[in-house]
């Protein structure tokens, strides 16, 4: 059986940095055997939104921007956040549109994640998202985004070559894929 108790003991805690994403904690605490030390925690103030879109034809898009923290150029999903007081549905929905222009008739929750548990609260909703209408895409002014339409199969050989490397990217593909080898997915 799981002890859920809380082994650590908090002595203090500053706050080195807040803007409107995100708050970095640092505490001073003992740890589980006792003993001083130091924990770094990343609060993330929006959940992670991430949905894998899929047409009766089976194809999907993905989006391909800079991704400054890591000082390159990625291929994932589309993703996005979504403030914490909203539905993550209404929130992906949004995230959808903006990025590649879809609007979808049917969705569905296929995975929640804890993305860095061991540093950040950052919380992940993935939704499949099917029956689509295509629309015009909106990006935030702080996006520069290619989108391209590929067969989910293709998908699903760029993340076992490693051209995709987006953690909610990669887990949502392996996810739609178990599905569909468990008849789970209706595509007409």
């Amino acid at each position: 059986m799981n002890d859920v108790r809380n082994p650590w003991e908090i002595i203090k805690t500053e706050t080195p940095y807040d803007n409107n994403w995100l708050t970095i904690y640092h505490h001073e605490v003992l740890n589980p055997n006792h003993n001083p030390g130091i924990y770094g925690e990343v609060h993330f103030k929006n959940f992670a939104i991430g949905i894998l879109p899929l047409d009766h034809q089976m194809n999907t898009y993905i989006v391909g921007q800079y991704r400054f923290p890591l000082k390159k150029y990625t291929w994932e999903m589309p993703e996005g956040g979504g403030k914490r007081d909203v539905d993550p549905l209404v929130s992906a929905k949004r995230e959808l549109l903006e990025e590649v222009g879809l609007v979808a008739g049917k969705w569905q929750l296929i995975q929640e994640l804890e993305l860095s548990n061991s540093a950040t609260d950052e919380i992940a909703y993935i939704y499949l998202a099917q029956d689509l209408q295509q629309d015009i895409p909106r990006p935030e002014d702080t996006e520069v985004l290619e989108i391209r339409k590929i067969p989910f199969a293709e998908m699903v050989k760029m993340v076992e070559k490693g051209e995709i490397k987006d953690a909610m990217t990669v887990a949502a593909v392996f996810k739609v894929q178990w599905m569909i080898q468990q008849n789970l997915i209706q595509c007409q």
